[in-house]
């Protein structure tokens, strides 16, 4: 019994074991706090639906050596042309939806494929040059959001009559595009959005089978040793700007998935930290810096949204002030200090 305690231990880490008692702490605590537990349990669902995806964008850069993708807003900001564009058009329903996506592929495919080109002469600073790159780009789209000649008035600046505003509502387009199939509706409160989840496990089975291929295997290769990947026949390069393009365009779709279940695009500010909570879930999920999997993103996305919900009902119930945003920035910034710290070994 002692080993197996202390081999659970050594596998999930004590911050994920921390994290997980101080989550079903919160979840026992919310009834004597006047906490409906179904409504937060369904708040934390919905968001594990909402944020997977952003999370699951992580595994192949991780894999393929090129660390923590904090470059993901370029991802998102393809997903938010793809929406924009989409909205513009008129479409609506799950259509619309399929179109903003077949827009924003394309872009996140010629966007990552320069991202990896860069990272590629960066090799041993890719997290901090990637951090570089988000920022970045999202500045230079604070400029191009206004200068974009988007025309339909649902999205423009009605004073000006040109430039997109900083929220735009998709309600009337495709709000809840997938949230509102085969939905679990049980009394008032509880809510699981089955059609979410589904595409959500869609996506995540194709990035494991895609794993089990020869190209997969190839970039999981380089993550794990490059020399030994080089001198098997593998072009490194090309697998490292490979997984660079399928985190951005898995970026891309997580942001639009992200955006039919809350209902608004976000614009200019707004992807500026998005790449933070991922990061934090999937290193709380147990993911190193050199090493990813499914189970990863699916835990650490639970965990880490758990928290973020729980902790402003429960928190704020019994200490009557807001400590949502404190716990936040030390969950997903402590997670990130504890994951960059670690000693661990990457082979170049």
């Amino acid at each position: 019994m002692k080993n197996t305690v202390q081999k659970f231990i050594e596998d999930a880490g004590w911050p994920r074991i921390i994290i997980g008692l101080f989550l079903c702490a919160l979840f026992i605590a919310a009834p004597f706090v006047g906490v409906r537990i179904d409504a937060s349990l369904s708040d934390t669902l919905v968001r594990v639906g909402m944020n997977g995806i952003l999370v699951l964008a992580m595994v192949p850069m991780i894999q393929s050596g090129c660390g923590l993708n904090f470059g993901l807003p370029l991802g998102i900001i393809s997903g938010l042309l793809g929406a924009v564009t989409s909205i513009q058009i008129g479409i609506r329903g799950g259509v619309g939806f399929l179109i903003a996506a077949t827009i924003a592929i394309p872009i996140a495919v010629v966007l990552g494929w320069l991202y990896g080109q860069l990272l590629n002469r960066v090799k041993g600073d890719e997290m901090m040059i990637a951090t570089y790159v988000g920022f970045s780009s999202v500045a230079v789209m604070c400029i191009a959001w206004l200068l974009l000649p988007y025309t339909s008035p649902t999205m423009i600046w009605g004073y000006g009559g040109s430039g997109l505003r900083t929220t735009i509502s998709v309600e009337g387009f495709w709000l809840n595009a997938l949230s509102k199939y085969v939905k679990i509706q049980i009394g008032e409160f509880f809510y699981v959005p089955v059609g979410m989840f589904v595409f959500f496990a869609t996506i995540a089975f194709l990035v494991w089978g895609f794993f089990r291929t020869k190209v997969g295997t190839a970039m999981t290769a380089v993550g794990s040793n490059p020399e030994f990947a080089r001198a098997s026949g593998i072009n490194v390069d090309r697998m490292r700007t490979l997984s660079v393009i399928l985190s951005t365009v898995l970026g891309a779709i997580g942001i639009l998935v992200y955006e039919q279940s809350f209902g608004f695009i976000q614009l200019y500010m707004g992807p500026f930290y998005m790449a933070f909570p991922a990061v934090a879930a999937i290193l709380l999920g147990g993911a190193s810096v050199n090493k990813a999997s499914i189970i990863n993103v699916v835990v650490g996305t639970f965990l880490f949204q758990g928290i973020l919900t729980m902790t402003p009902s429960v928190i704020n119930s019994v200490m009557q002030t807001d400590m949502s945003e404190v716990i936040r920035i030390i969950v997903s910034n402590g997670m990130i200090l504890y994951a960059l710290t670690r000693k661990v070994v990457v082979k170049r």
